[in-house]
């Protein structure tokens, strides 16, 4: 069970471990008696009731946590254990079915982002006209692009000298605050979700005013030096002024040459990026991006009319993915939902399974098949 951050609910069974395996800082084991089924205490310990009093019983603004002292003090059910064996083969058997479905939906999302990212791909390569002449690029590995394209080094087509800037580093980055000052501090948790609205590192404004050449506007990309390049995101609605941390790299483009909504795009789903940040990397000793690598990226892009044109197009194609994936991830959602209610109801009594037993492969062949999630 984490005891730290304990709004997160990382709390998981360990099955079949290898024998060196220890526990860091910041968990607690929970190891059952000769009383408790250990899979009933699994599916226990994951019910919602369990998991809100954990997160009650915590302390702490930033990183609430819980000891392990108050941890076990948490009271819960126990029925017999012959009970707690019908409770635990229940949940196997209708979990199991929960997961598959989970799993279908996952699969589909993957196909849908895949198909999704192909025409995308397409689009921002070869434009939307088919019979468009074509030209060699001049790159091996970028191939053939529209003739009247231009392919040019990213550091050509941002704003000024601090178009492309990395976040800064060691001591200009102490004194952080952990209440609320209206100045924040982003990274890779804002980049990665998309979300900016997270985090909870502050500044003072007389820090914020230091470090202005790593603010961020709308307008600005910004992407993570660690990890894929498809952590990129382009700030539309920043409502915190703020800066980006060491993690982080700003890309600030000439609007009059680039849609930064083209190039984020680009970021996101051109293999011919991912392509050039892996050849980087392959003679390189560092182990994240920096400046120099996004400077030299080889962006291929129509005229900004045609930028500007594509994205709208973009999106009518990309309409219909966005949709399905919308309900994918929604019906997801929903079965995890389930699930816990399932758990819960079933640990607490709520359902009485005293009595069930597992159904045949026979009797499970003739079963209707699960009523997909509206």
């Amino acid at each position: 069970v984490s005891t730290v951050r304990t709004y997160l609910e990382a709390i998981a069974p360990i099955v079949n471990p290898p024998e060196n395996m220890v526990v860091s800082t910041g968990f607690a084991v929970i190891r059952p008696s000769l009383n408790i089924h250990k899979k009933y205490a699994a599916y226990l310990l994951r019910a919602e009731g369990f998991i809100k009093e954990v997160v009650a019983r915590s302390v702490g603004v930033s990183y609430p946590a819980i000891n392990a002292s108050e941890l076990v003090n948490i009271k819960t059910v126990l029925p017999s254990f012959a009970e707690q064996l019908s409770i635990a083969s229940f949940l196997d058997h209708e979990t199991a079915k929960i997961d598959t479905l989970i799993e279908e939906q996952k699969t589909l999302i993957r196909l849908l982002q895949e198909k999704r990212q192909a025409v995308i791909s397409h689009a921002v390569t070869k434009g939307l006209n088919p019979d468009v002449q074509l030209k060699d690029s001049g790159v091996e590995w970028l191939g053939q692009v529209p003739e009247h394209w231009k392919v040019s080094p990213l550091k050509y087509l941002v704003r000024d000298t601090s178009g492309i800037q990395m976040g800064p580093f060691g001591g200009m980055l102490k004194e952080l605050e952990y209440v609320e000052t209206g100045f924040k501090l982003y990274g890779q948790e804002n980049t990665i979700s998309g979300d900016f609205s997270k985090g909870t590192r502050w500044l003072t404004q007389e820090r914020y005013n230091d470090l202005s050449n790593y603010n961020l506007e709308n307008g600005d990309i910004v992407l993570t030096r660690k990890g894929s390049l498809g952590n990129a995101r382009l700030i539309d609605s920043l409502k915190t002024p703020g800066v980006i941390d060491s993690d982080t790299i700003r890309v600030r483009v000439n609007l009059a040459k680039l849609n930064g909504e083209f190039l984020s795009l680009l970021m996101h789903e051109a293999h011919y990026i991912a392509e050039q940040i892996q050849r980087t990397r392959r003679g390189s000793v560092l182990p994240g991006l920096n400046s120099e690598t996004i400077s030299n990226l080889k962006i291929m892009a129509p005229p900004l009319t045609e930028q500007n044109e594509l994205m709208i197009e973009i999106k009518k194609l990309t309409k219909f993915y966005d949709h399905s994936l919308d309900e994918c991830f929604l019906r997801c959602d929903l079965l995890a939902e389930r699930r816990t209610a399932l758990i819960s109801a079933a640990v607490t009594g709520k359902i009485d399974v005293r009595d069930w037993v597992a159904p045949t492969q026979k009797q499970q062949n003739h079963q209707p098949e699960a009523a997909p999630c509206n």
